[in-house]
Parts: C-alpha cells; structure tokens; sequence
C-alpha cells in the first residue's frame, strides 16, 4: 500500500501536465523501457481515465493499464480503417493473438498515412510500440492475463458488431437499445474487467448490470462531446442525425437537431446516475483508500463534462470543480475519509437526477432502415 500511495501521485501529476493535443512523440519512441512507456502513454491513450488507474493499488494499477491499452488499440483499428470488412478483419486479428499460447504475436501494423493528427499518430505509436505493452503484460498474474484476453475478444466481437451495424444502416444507429449495445461494447466490457479485478470475492450478476449501465453513462460522454466531428465522418449515434451523417452540422437545421440530441443524450446519461453510487455501495468501494479515490475521480471527470455539455446547450451548469487540477485536488480527500467519498458520490447522483429531469425525450425521428 505505502508503494501505491508514494508511486500513484507521481504518476498522477505527470498525466495531468502532458500535452495532449501536441504531444512529445519523438521522445515518447524513443522510450524502450516497457513499463516506463506505459505510464508514459498511458495519459495520452486514456486521458481522464489515467488518473483513476494510476491511483490504484500497484498491481491493479499495472493490469489495468495494460488492459486499456490493448483496447485503445481497437480503437485504433476502428477509428483509421474506413471500410467495414477490412475494419472488422484487422479486430479479429488483434484479438486472435491471445488465443495464441506463449508470447503474443505482433499486431498488424497501420500505415502512418492513415493518422489525421497527433492524437491518432500516438496512438499509431502504440500499436507500432506494442511490444513493450506485451511485455509488461507478460508480467502479470496469469489469471489477470487470462482476464485480459478475455476483454479483449469480448471487445472486439462489440466492435465487429458496431461495423456491421453502422455499415447496415447507413452509418447511424437506430433506437435506444442500439446505444446502450455500443456503450457496453466500448466502455462496458473494461469496467467489469475492472470492478472484478478490484472487488472482493464473486461480483453479483447485479453488480455487473449496474457496471453496464455506468458504462452508458460514461460512454455517452464522449458521444456528446464529438458529435458534430462523428457526423463529418460518416457516424451517428442517434436516429434523429441520419438525415445529416457524412456531413458537417453547418446548417441551422441541422444545429437545432445536433443540440437536441446532444440534450437527449445528457437525458439518457444523467439518469442512470444511480448505478454509479449502488456499485460504490455494494462493492463496498470506499473501503480501500486508493480505490475509493479512483472512484470519486472518475465520478468527477465524468461529472466535469456533463456542467460543460449543459452549459454548451444553453442551460445553467451545476456547481463542482472546474477544470482537471480542481478534480484532482477535489478528490484528494477521499484518500482520508470514507465518509467524505461516500457524500460526493451521493451529491453528484442529486446533481445528475436533477438535472436529467430538465431534458426532455426528443420527438421520434423517422425510422433506421435496418
């Protein structure tokens, strides 16, 4: 415990003053120690997501780093190869090489071509640089590895899914059920992997329903953040943008409906607000000072986005931290008290439940051809 406390801060510090829009790419290739190099990524890989791994008890904390960088590169894979089939193959591949048994075979490599900016050359880099995540890997418990590769099919399969169906559907999802079907598929997969690999004993099937339901609410996060950059390439997240998908929103039409979605999407997100704080109960999570942390951080980054989105659609944003530092500092209490995390799980609950009673469910749009 004393190692993840004195180790977790540093790390911590570091992911919040890295660049991530210009980031150090020479020096970050120039890295040859693996586990120094996944601490290094790490932030630029899972940015708010960093500081809840790293604040984690050392072991945890090295599996779960290891096992969001092997899902950043699908995302990788997803994000650069625009046709479906070639997409949906090189997922396939990626996860096949844990079924592999001894070390892992190199992945596939991405033609540099195919990067749009820096974010996406680092995380070329990574897949490139994978190796040293394989032997970092190959440290760990191999019930963890077991877990991991586990993960990774799981995901990837979601991902294959996700092609298929956007392909189908001319590029948009079509109902609520779909949504949810994606999050869990991006996000929903990693936070069992992590709730089962910090809890105590078997997780309930309850358990993992919440942690599915948690995942929308994050996973809806970055769908509010990045409509309008989805839309432009090819992809909506909701039936209402299908008229718009391959396009820009420039029109004041199509702002009108990207901000009504976009207050729809808090709707769905905020309110499964509850899942979070039954997980924190049941899990007993603020038993453990670094976990309990982790867990308010989260809690708070996700929280951070949605004032913003509200803000972004013209209503009032409820109080809270502003900015990364603010989270960070605000969380740093949690460390002492039990009771203190507990309260801040509690009043975020408030603050999403109340605020999700403020947007209403959008008119129906035409339907998705399936």
């Amino acid at each position: 415990m004393r190692q993840a406390l004195t180790l977790g801060p540093v790390l911590l510090m570091q992911g919040l003053s890295v660049n991530r829009r210009r980031p150090d790419l020479e020096s970050l290739a120039a890295e040859t120690r693996p586990e120094r190099f996944v601490w290094r990524i790490l932030p630029h890989a899972a940015r708010s997501f960093a500081a809840s791994i790293v604040v984690l008890p050392r072991e945890q904390a090295r599996a779960a780093a290891v096992a969001y960088l092997y899902c950043r590169m699908l995302d990788t894979y997803e994000d650069l190869y625009a046709d479906p089939a070639t997409r949906a193959a090189e997922l396939e591949r990626f996860a096949a090489r844990f079924d592999a048994a001894g070390e892992l075979p190199p992945p596939t490599p991405i033609d540099d071509r195919l990067a749009r900016d820096d974010r996406d050359r680092v995380h070329l880099l990574l897949v490139d640089r994978c190796r040293h995540v394989d032997a970092v890997f190959a440290t760990l418990d191999p019930r963890v590895r077991d877990r991991i590769g586990e993960l990774v099919r799981s995901m990837a399969a979601g991902m294959v899914w996700s092609t298929e169906t956007f392909a189908r559907q001319g590029g948009a999802l079509a109902d609520e059920e779909q949504l949810a079907r994606y999050c869990r598929n991006v996000i929903g997969y990693p936070a069992v992997f992590v709730i089962d690999l910090i809890a105590d004993g078997d997780v309930s099937a309850a358990s993992r329903a919440d942690a599915f339901e948690v995942s929308e609410m994050i996973q809806l996060a970055n769908v509010t953040r990045d409509i309008e950059a989805d839309l432009a390439r090819g992809i909506a997240y909701h039936p209402a943008l299908a008229p718009h998908v391959g396009s820009p929103p420039d029109t004041l039409e199509a702002k009108a409906v990207v901000r009504d979605v976009r207050e729809d999407y808090m709707r769905l997100a905020l309110g499964r607000a509850g899942a979070y704080r039954r997980l924190f109960e049941r899990l007993d999570l603020g038993r453990t000072a670094t976990v309990r942390t982790a867990a308010v951080l989260m809690l708070l980054f996700t929280d951070l986005h949605y004032r913003g989105c509200a803000e972004r659609t013209g209503h009032r944003p409820w109080p809270g931290p502003g900015g990364r530092f603010a989270v960070v500092a605000g969380s740093l209490p949690a460390l002492l008290s039990p009771r203190w995390a507990s309260l801040v799980v509690n009043r975020v609950e408030r603050d999403f439940l109340r605020a999700a009673g403020g947007f209403g469910p959008i008119a129906p749009a035409a339907p998705v051809a399936a």
